[in-house]
């Protein structure tokens, strides 16, 4: 089993309350932090979920502590965004779904990343 499939085992769902709408979901995790493969330092962002849920939602408690696993390591904001996308889409299945991690400013750059699925072409 992957590294990736350890962490995702974490995330939850529960039935969509309303399957016979779309509504749009929006979860912020505010205080994510990872680690910079390269130097070792902390990296501090925000991770920002929206979604079009399906036959499921997720279960907030299982998102914190998923995002929490994530504390102690250490990959580039490109890799970390796509691979919370990636188990995000496994477990929970939407419609449409975008990841959006946005990092503090370090040596003067201050990055976005931004996930989409479906991805427009």
């Amino acid at each position: 089993m992957s590294e990736s499939d350890k962490f995702s085992d974490i995330l939850e769902v529960f039935e969509n309350p309303n399957t016979s709408r779309d509504f749009t979901i929006i979860h912020h995790c505010p205080e994510f932090t990872s680690v910079c493969p390269k130097t070792g330092q902390p990296d501090f962002g925000k991770i920002i979920f929206t979604y079009v849920p399906d036959q499921k939602c997720v279960e907030l408690k299982s998102l914190k502590m998923y995002l929490q696993r994530f504390r102690n390591e250490g990959i580039f904001y490109e890799a970390i965004t796509n691979r919370i996308m990636d188990d995000f889409l496994a477990v929970v299945q939407p419609k449409s779904a975008t990841v959006e991690s946005q990092w503090t400013p370090r040596g003067g750059l201050h990055s976005n990343i931004v996930v989409q699925f479906p991805t427009e072409s």
